[in-house]
C-alpha cells in the first residue's frame, strides 16, 4: 500500500481519504498545472506576485511628470483617450498598440507641473471595434466610475485625489474562530435609503462590534450598474460602488473596524461579469470574446451575464491583479469567492455533481480550478493572514485543503445545504415529524480538515419570492403580536424558541465558522427586495428595521440578546476551532440531540409540547457542571424554567457510549448548554 503522508506530488490529500486514490492521476495533473502555470509565470513575469501586480502597469498610472494609461484590447483598430480634459476630441490623444494587443499613452503634466486630467473629471475610451464601427467604452481597470438618475449608464471617472487616505490601524490578528456578519452597505439604514460607507461606519460598525461578531462580509462592493442585483452584475471590477461614497471613505471605514478589533472580508464576483457594453467589460474591444469565451460557452444563460476565460494570460492577470488591489489598496483581509461552483464545473452547476467521479470527471472546468488554486496560493503568499471562503455547493473535494498537499487551498467553504435544509423544516414539516438524526447528520457532515462555514440564513434566504427564517416561523403575527404587552401567541413562543435553537444548534454542530446576514440576529420580518420597476422602485424592502431591536417593548430585541449571548460563549470556549461534536443522542420520540463539544454539553429539546425531568445524558467528562447558557430566560423571551444557579454532578454510570451520565430538567423547545466548573 502506498504511503501518501509525506507525498509531494499533490497526492498527500489521499492520506486522509482512501476513497481519493482511484483518482491520483487526475488530482496530481490539476495539482501539476498550477505548478507549471507558476513557473511560467515566474519565467516571463518574474513571478505570481509580481504578475498580480498589473493595475500598476494597465489603467490610468499617475508618475511625478504625467499619466500613463495602457489597455489590453486585441481586436481594437484604433484607441483614444477622450475625456473632459480634452473637451471629448476624438483624435487629439490616440494610443499605440504593442505587438500583444496592449495599447498605451503618456499625457504630461501641464506647463504648471500639475497632472493635465483634473481629478473627478469625466473620461472614456473611443475606439475603432472589431467590426471597424467607432464607440465609447469605459477603461477596463478604471477605478472610479458614476451614474445619475437621468443617465445610468456609467461614465468614467478620473481618480486622483490631492489627499489621500492614510491607513492608521493594522488588520487584527487571524483569528481561529470566524463569527461573520454579512452586511450590504447601501441596504444598512432603516430609512427607506440608500445607505453610505460613512453612515455605517459610525452606525452599523460599533452594532457588530456588541453583537460579538469579529468579521464583516461585505456585499455589492464591486460597481455594478443594476442596484437590484444585489452587487453579483458586476461592471467595473476595480471600482468599488459610488452609490455609497468615494474611496477614501470606504478606506476609513475598513480603517475604522480594524481599529474596533473586525476584520473585513469582500464579497468578490469573479464567476462571471454584466453584459453591460457601454459601461462594463463585454466586448471592450468590439469582440465576443476578449475576457470572456466566444459563443455559447461565454455566455450563462440563467444568470444572463458573461463568462471568463480562466485560461488566457491576460484574464488571469486582470483577476489575480483584482484581488491584489483590494488588499493592497483597500486592506480586505479576506474573500468570500461568489459562484465558485459555476466556475469550476462546465455546467456551472445547473446538473447534479455530488460524486468523486463528477469531482474528478469530465464535467471540471479545469482551468476555472486552476485560477482559484493560483488565486488562493497567491493571496496566501501575499500574506498567510489572508482568509478564502468558497461558495461552493457540490462539496468538491479537496477544495479546502492546503495547495502543498494537492487542493484548492481555500480555508473554508459556505455550508449551503444547512440553510437549506431549515427552510425545507419549517415550511414543509410540522415540529413532531422533524427527524434528529437527519438535523445532526445535516449539520455534522463535512469533509475531514475542510472548514465549513455554517449559516442558518444568509441574504440568499432573504432575497423576494423568499422570507426571512423568523418570518417564515411566525408570518403576519410578527406585525400584531411582537409586543411585550400583550400576551405571547402560540406563534410567537414557537417562532421564537425556534429561532434561538437553530441559531445556537448551527453554530455549535454545524461547522468552524459561523454567517450571520445582517438584522437576521433579531428576527428581522419579511424579505429583501431592492428597488426595481416590479415594485414603483421602491426602497422599503432594501433597508434594516434597526428601530426594532432599539424598541424595549418588542421582542427582537430578546432574540438580539441571545445572539450576543451566544457568540459571547462561542469566544470564550472556542468551539468553531475546538475539534467537531461528539453527539451522544438523537432521539426520534422525544425530539432530543445531545452533543459535546470544547468542553461543554449541548442539550436541545426540539419537542413541541414535553418536558423531560432527570432526563438522563452521557458525559466524556466528570465532575459538576453548570448552566452556562439556556434559551428559556427571561431576557431572551423565555420562561424561566430551567434553573441558572442548579448544579448537575456525574455519575459513573455510562450512557449512550459515554462513561459517565448526569440528570437534567430539558423543557420543550429549549436549549440547554453546560459547563464544567469542577
Amino acid at each position: 500500500m502506498t504511503d501518501y503522508s509525506k507525498a509531494t506530488d499533490g497526492t498527500k490529500v489521499i492520506h486522509d481519504d482512501p476513497w481519493l486514490e482511484p483518482y491520483k492521476e487526475v488530482i496530481k495533473r490539476r495539482h501539476n498545472q498550477v505548478k507549471n502555470t507558476i513557473q511560467k509565470l515566474e519565467e516571463s513575469e518574474g513571478s505570481l506576485l509580481k504578475f498580480s501586480q498589473g493595475y500598476e502597469y494597465f489603467g490610468f498610472n499617475v508618475t511625478k511628470d504625467g499619466v500613463i494609461y495602457r489597455e489590453w484590447l486585441p481586436s481594437a483598430h484604433e484607441v483614444y483617450l477622450v475625456g473632459d480634459f480634452n473637451q471629448w476630441n476624438k483624435t487629439s490623444h490616440p494610443l499605440e498598440r504593442d505587438s500583444f494587443g496592449r495599447w498605451s499613452i503618456f499625457i504630461p503634466n501641464n506647463s504648471n507641473g500639475e497632472c493635465s486630467i483634473p481629478h473627478g473629471s469625466k473620461i472614456k475610451i473611443y475606439l475603432k471595434l472589431a467590426n471597424g464601427n467607432f464607440d465609447y467604452r469605459i477603461p477596463a481597470w478604471i477605478k472610479r466610475v458614476e451614474q445619475t438618475k437621468e443617465n445610468p449608464v456609467f461614465d468614467g471617472v478620473f481618480w486622483n485625489p490631492t489627499k489621500q487616505y492614510v491607513f492608521k490601524n493594522q488588520s487584527p490578528a487571524k483569528p481561529t474562530e470566524l463569527r461573520i456578519y454579512e452586511a450590504h452597505v447601501g441596504m444598512s439604514s432603516e430609512l427607506p435609503e440608500i445607505s453610505t460607507y460613512t453612515k455605517f461606519k459610525d452606525t452599523v460598525l460599533p452594532m457588530v462590534k456588541e453583537l460579538g461578531y469579529n468579521c464583516i462580509q461585505l456585499m455589492a462592493i464591486m460597481e455594478h450598474a443594476y442596484y437590484a442585483s444585489f452587487g453579483y452584475q458586476v461592471t467595473n471590477f476595480f471600482a468599488i460602488s459610488s452609490r455609497f461614497g468615494t474611496p477614501e471613505e470606504l478606506k476609513e471605514m475598513i480603517d475604522t473596524a480594524h481599529e474596533m478589533g473586525l476584520l473585513v472580508f469582500l464579497d468578490v464576483v469573479h464567476s462571471h461579469a454584466s453584459k453591460n457594453v457601454l459601461d462594463g467589460l463585454n466586448q471592450l474591444d468590439g469582440s465576443d470574446h476578449h475576457y470572456f469565451h466566444s459563443g455559447g460557452r461565454g455566455n450563462h444563460d440563467v444568470w444572463d451575464s458573461r463568462l471568463f476565460n480562466y485560461g488566457n494570460w491576460e484574464v488571469m492577470r486582470f483577476l489575480l491583479s483584482n484581488l491584489r488591489f483590494y488588499v493592497d489598496e483597500y486592506h480586505f483581509d479576506g474573500f468570500r469567492f461568489d459562484g465558485v461552483t459555476s466556475m469550476i464545473y462546465t455546467h456551472h452547476g445547473l446538473e447534479p455533481a455530488c460524486s468523486y467521479n463528477d469531482y474528478f470527471g469530465g464535467g471540471v472546468d479545469e482551468d476555472g480550478l486552476n485560477y482559484l488554486t493560483l488565486a488562493n496560493v497567491m493571496l496566501h503568499k501575499l500574506n498567510p493572514s489572508i482568509i478564502t471562503i468558497a461558495e461552493e455547493v457540490t462539496g468538491l473535494a479537496t477544495l479546502c485543503r492546503p495547495f502543498s498537499e494537492g487542493g484548492g487551498d481555500f480555508d473554508y467553504r459556505l455550508g449551503m445545504g444547512i440553510p437549506d435544509k431549515w427552510i425545507e423544516l419549517v415550511k414543509t414539516k410540522k415540529d413532531e415529524d422533524w427527524n434528529m438524526g437527519s438535523i445532526a447528520h445535516m449539520l455534522s457532515n463535512r469533509r475531514y480538515k475542510e472548514k465549513n462555514i455554517a449559516y442558518a440564513e444568509s441574504h440568499d434566504q432573504s432575497l423576494v419570492g423568499d422570507k426571512t427564517l423568523a418570518f417564515w416561523l411566525m408570518d403576519k403575527e410578527m406585525y400584531t403580536n411582537m409586543s411585550v404587552t400583550t400576551e405571547e401567541t402560540p406563534i410567537i413562543d414557537r417562532g421564537m424558541s425556534l429561532h434561538k435553537m437553530i441559531r445556537i444548534i448551527t453554530s455549535s454542530l454545524g461547522g468552524d465558522g459561523y454567517l450571520n446576514f445582517m438584522g437576521n440576529e433579531f428576527g428581522h420580518p419579511e424579505w429583501v427586495d431592492f428597488p426595481r420597476e416590479g415594485n414603483n422602485n421602491s426602497l422599503h424592502h432594501a433597508r434594516r428595521r434597526w428601530d426594532l431591536y432599539k424598541d424595549p417593548l418588542l421582542r427582537y430585541r430578546q432574540l438580539r440578546n441571545f445572539d450576543i449571548a451566544m457568540n459571547k460563549l462561542e469566544q470564550e470556549f472556542r468551539w468553531l476551532s475546538a475539534n467537531p461534536a461528539y453527539i451522544s443522542l438523537k432521539h426520534e420520540d422525544d425530539k432530543i440531540i445531545v452533543f459535546e463539544r470544547a468542553g461543554l454539553i449541548f442539550i436541545f429539546n426540539f419537542h413541541p409540547s414535553k418536558s423531560f425531568s432527570d432526563y438522563r445524558i452521557g458525559s466524556g467528562a466528570s465532575g459538576k457542571f453548570a448552566n452556562a447558557l439556556d434559551s428559556d430566560r427571561e431576557q431572551f423571551g423565555g420562561h424561566l424554567r430551567i434553573g441558572h444557579d442548579n448544579y448537575h454532578y456525574t455519575e459513573d454510570k455510562p450512557w449512550h457510549d459515554r462513561p459517565y451520565s448526569l440528570l437534567v430538567y430539558v423543557p420543550s423547545r429549549t436549549c440547554l448548554v453546560l459547563k464544567k466548573v469542577e
